[in-house]
C-alpha cells in the first residue's frame, strides 16, 4: 500500500470516528444521539435533587431545553401539537392500543377534563418549575385517577401513589400523625424530583414511566438484554404491566389532548368515539344575557389561566367554562380568543402587561400561582376515604 494510500486510509477512518462519536453521518442525525451532553445533565439533576430548594431560574431554562428530547421515541419533533393530526404524529406503534383504550375509557376521561381541571393546573405549574414536559401531569391519571386519598394494597399512597421508602427519599415525611404523599403540593413537587431522578438514568420519558411503574432496575435490565434504549424494541423485555402502563400513558394523552378537530375526525373514522361525540373544549354555549355582555380579545404570550382568574377575581371553573383548554391552546399556538364578561375584559386590558409580567415570572422563579381563592373541588369518584387503586408494582 503506497504511503499516499496510507494517508487517506488515515483520514477516512478519523472522519467516520469523528462522525459515529458525533451521532451524524452524511449530516443524518443518530436517533440515540442528540447532541445533549448527558453527564452534564446528570449531574444538574443529582444537584437538584440533594437540596430541598427549587431549581435555580437558569436550571429551570436548561432541563426545559434537553428534558424535551425524552420524547423522541413517542413524537417524531419532540412535542405534540394539538391543531394537527394525531397519528401523523405519534408512534405508529401506540395506535391500536390508542384505539382500543379510548373505547373503553373514552368517556370517563373526558368527563375527567372538566372536574380535573383545576389539579391538572396546579400540577402542570409545579412541573414547569423543575423544566419538566407538561406531558407528564398525565402520570396521575394512570396512577391514581387524580385521588389524593387513592392507596394501593401495596401501600402506595396519593395522587403520584408513591411507595414510603421512595415519598421519604424525596423528601415527604410520613408518620403516625402525618403522611405527605396526600398532599397534592407538595406530593407534586416530590414527584417533580422523582422523575428527574430515573430521567439522569434513562433520558427517555417513555422508559421513565415504565421504571416509575416497575422500578428502574427492569428497566435498565430490558435495555441490556435487547441491547436497545427505543421502548418499541425493548417493550418485550419489560413485564407485562410496565409496557401496559406506557401505552396507558400515550392513550391518555390523545383522549385529553388530542381528540379536536383532524384528530377527532381520525378518532370517528376509527370507530373510537361516536359521530355525535361532544368535546367538553369546544366554543362555549352562552346564554342570551351573556352574549349580550360578552367580549373577545385575542391575546398572545406565556398566559396562564390561573394568574387570569386571580387578578380577575373570578373563580377559575367560570373562567375555564368560558374559556375552554385555554393553557393548552395558547403553549402550543401562541395566540388564544380570549372570552370575558365586559367588566373583567376591561379590567383585563387595563393590567394585561402586569398579568403577563407575572404568568412569565411564575413560570421562570420560585414563585407558586396558588396565592388566590382557587377551589379545588374533590373527585366526583372519591369516596371518604378514598378509593383503592388497581394493582401496582411495589417502588421502594
Amino acid at each position: 500500500m503506497t504511503t499516499m494510500k496510507k494517508h487517506l486510509l488515515l483520514i477516512f477512518s478519523v472522519f467516520l470516528l469523528q462522525s459515529l462519536q458525533a451521532g451524524t453521518i452524511g449530516g443524518q442525525q443518530h436517533p440515540d444521539t442528540l447532541g445533549v451532553d448527558e453527564k452534564k445533565v446528570d449531574a444538574a439533576i443529582d444537584e437538584v435533587i440533594s437540596t430541598d430548594a427549587l431549581p435555580s431560574k437558569e436550571k429551570v431554562l436548561y432541563f426545559s431545553q434537553v428534558t424535551r428530547y425524552g420524547f423522541k421515541n413517542l413524537f417524531p419533533n419532540y412535542a405534540f401539537n394539538p391543531m394537527q393530526p394525531y397519528d401523523g404524529q405519534v408512534n405508529s406503534n401506540a395506535t391500536s392500543f390508542v384505539q382500543e383504550y379510548m373505547r373503553t375509557h373514552g368517556n370517563y376521561l373526558t368527563q375527567m377534563k372538566g372536574w380535573g381541571k383545576p389539579y391538572f393546573n396546579l400540577i402542570e405549574t409545579l412541573l414547569q418549575q423543575y423544566g419538566l414536559p407538561k406531558e407528564l401531569k398525565y402520570i396521575a391519571v394512570i396512577e391514581s385517577n387524580l385521588k389524593s386519598g387513592a392507596l394501593s394494597v401495596k401501600g402506595a399512597c396519593g395522587p403520584w401513589q408513591f411507595m414510603p421508602g421512595t415519598a421519604r427519599e424525596m423528601g415527604l415525611t410520613i408518620n403516625a400523625y402525618t403522611d405527605e404523599r396526600t398532599d397534592y403540593f407538595k406530593s407534586t413537587h416530590a414527584a417533580s424530583k422523582y422523575l428527574l431522578h430515573l430521567y439522569s438514568q434513562l433520558h427517555d420519558w417513555l422508559l421513565v414511566m415504565a421504571a416509575y411503574n416497575g422500578g428502574p432496575g427492569r428497566v435498565l435490565n430490558a435495555i441490556q438484554r435487547s441491547g436497545s434504549r427505543n421502548f418499541w424494541d425493548l417493550q418485550y423485555y419489560l413485564p407485562e404491566e410496565s409496557r401496559t402502563y406506557v401505552k396507558r400513558f400515550i392513550a391518555t394523552h390523545f383522549i385529553m389532548e388530542g381528540n379536536t378537530g383532524a384528530n377527532g375526525e381520525w378518532a370517528m373514522k376509527n370507530g373510537i368515539m361516536p359521530a355525535s361525540f361532544s368535546n367538553p373544549y369546544d366554543v362555549p354555549s352562552l346564554s342570551d344575557d351573556e352574549k349580550a355582555t360578552m367580549q373577545v380579545q385575542t391575546v398572545s404570550g406565556k398566559y396562564n389561566s390561573l394568574v387570569i382568574a386571580k387578578n380577575l377575581s373570578m373563580d377559575i371553573q367560570e373562567f375555564n367554562r368560558l374559556n375552554p383548554s385555554f393553557d393548552n391552546i395558547i403553549s402550543s399556538n401562541g395566540t388564544y380568543d380570549l372570552r370575558l364578561p365586559e367588566d373583567k375584559m376591561q379590567l383585563f386590558l387595563s393590567g394585561r402587561y402586569q398579568i403577563l409580567n407575572e404568568c412569565v415570572q411564575i413560570l421562570l422563579s420560585d414563585d407558586t400561582v396558588i396565592t388566590s381563592p382557587v377551589y379545588y373541588p374533590k373527585s366526583p369518584y372519591d369516596t371518604k376515604y378514598g378509593k383503592r387503586s388497581s394493582k401496582k408494582k411495589a417502588r421502594t
